[in-house]
């Protein structure tokens, strides 16, 4: 199978979508694919990753407000010549944004099959930042790409039921994976919780792996910063890093970390926090899942999906104050810690990204058919 793969966002940016997309590049080169890689240009772009090549065009940097890059203007033909040349048998975009808007264009001229996937909500965005206006058109935009696509893939039942609302046929619940073997409970370091915890052995160690973006909403941690029975350790880096560490005096601030460091730092964690309401998915969270961390999201986006109130973590408006601090008091005198690590952990262990990318591989293959029967159709003159 030959599969191009057109992502609005590759390394060196590591984000969801840029994590999904090397995921499936590791996946298809084990299964003998091949795969071209189509994405923003940007300083330290990798030619190649997993054996696979990876091409790329000028883009016009929108990392202050959007995750991702906004590709420039671009003449079609330039796409079109890379794809046509690499005889794709499918093309892959991953959140499509301006790139993918060229491409969807380009695979009908070709008449190759087109898989979208669904996972930046850019109009909530907007509407964190502020900008009411734009919050509509951007979701309109997206809609409009999605429905231009052979088929559509969404990783929450949320996000499925707005792109069915907003009138995008085709569209499909796909999940993400999770290295169960890298996030696990074992991975505990009990040195590094009592260099957390200041001497303070009763401190609750509550954890926030993710971008330090508006967005997310790290703001709505300032109850937990001020109670002396918590201490808040932030992963992660980015614009509003400055302004965090001022209104969170108390936290830690552990910066960028990824891999066997990082799956450390998540078991060593009690409870997890992702304020975000604007998740399609949320990875992070499912990573603390994963290291038997139980974790608190918020009411709206993908993360509703992943947690089980009560039982692997807590559902809540995270800007309510009175309401989370005495969610986070709630589970500090709770007598079953041990269940709810065991239960979170049980909740996604079963969701490797093996299988996770078997569902894939038959999205792929349904599509290639059909485009296939489709072609046959014409050429024998079946209306």
């Amino acid at each position: 199978m030959r599969v191009a793969i057109v992502t609005e966002s590759f390394l060196p940016n590591v984000n969801g979508v840029t994590n999904s997309v090397l995921r499936l590049l590791e996946n298809l080169a084990e299964s003998g694919d091949q795969a071209l890689v189509i994405a923003p240009d940007a300083e330290g772009v990798p030619n190649t990753y997993a054996g696979h090549p990876v091409r790329t065009t000028a883009v016009i940097p929108t990392q202050n407000f959007l995750p991702l890059n906004m590709p420039m203007a671009l003449p079609q033909k330039r796409i079109e010549h890379l794809i046509d040349g690499f005889g794709a048998d499918l093309i892959h975009l991953a959140s499509p944004f301006a790139l993918g808007s060229y491409v969807t264009k380009v695979a009908k001229r070709l008449n190759i099959p087109t898989l979208s996937v669904y996972q930046t909500d850019l109009g909530g965005f907007a509407k964190q930042y502020g900008l009411g206006v734009a919050q509509t058109t951007l979701q309109k935009y997206l809609y409009k790409i999605h429905s231009q696509t052979d088929r559509t893939l969404a990783p929450s039942t949320s996000t499925c039921l707005e792109l069915h609302l907003a009138g995008v046929p085709e569209v499909y619940l796909w999940r993400r994976g999770v290295d169960i073997n890298l996030f696990n409970p074992n991975k505990s370091d009990a040195a590094l919780r009592d260099s957390w915890k200041g001497g303070n052995k009763n401190k609750l160690i509550v954890g926030y792996v993710g971008r330090l973006a508006q967005e997310k909403r790290l703001l709505d941690l300032i109850p937990l910063d001020s109670d002396a029975n918590v201490q808040l350790v932030i992963v992660g880096d980015g614009a509003h890093r400055k302004k965090l560490e001022t209104s969170l005096p108390n936290a830690i601030f552990l910066g960028f970390k990824s891999g066997p460091e990082l799956a450390k730092i998540y078991a060593s964690f009690d409870l997890f926090i992702h304020p975000g309401p604007n998740e399609t998915f949320c990875q992070s969270v499912q990573e603390a899942l994963a290291s038997g961390v139980p974790a608190i999201v918020p009411t709206t986006g993908g993360p509703v999906d992943l947690v089980t109130n009560g039982r692997t973590g807590y559902i809540l408006d995270i800007s309510e104050p009175e309401l989370l601090t005495a969610t986070v008091k709630s589970f500090y005198l709770k007598r079953n810690k041990a269940q709810m690590s065991v239960a979170a952990r049980d909740s996604v262990k079963k969701r490797t990204w093996d299988s996770i990318f078997k569902e894939l591989r038959a999205h792929y293959q349904d599509l290639i058919a059909l485009k296939q029967g489709e072609n046959i159709a014409e050429s024998s003159g079946v209306a």
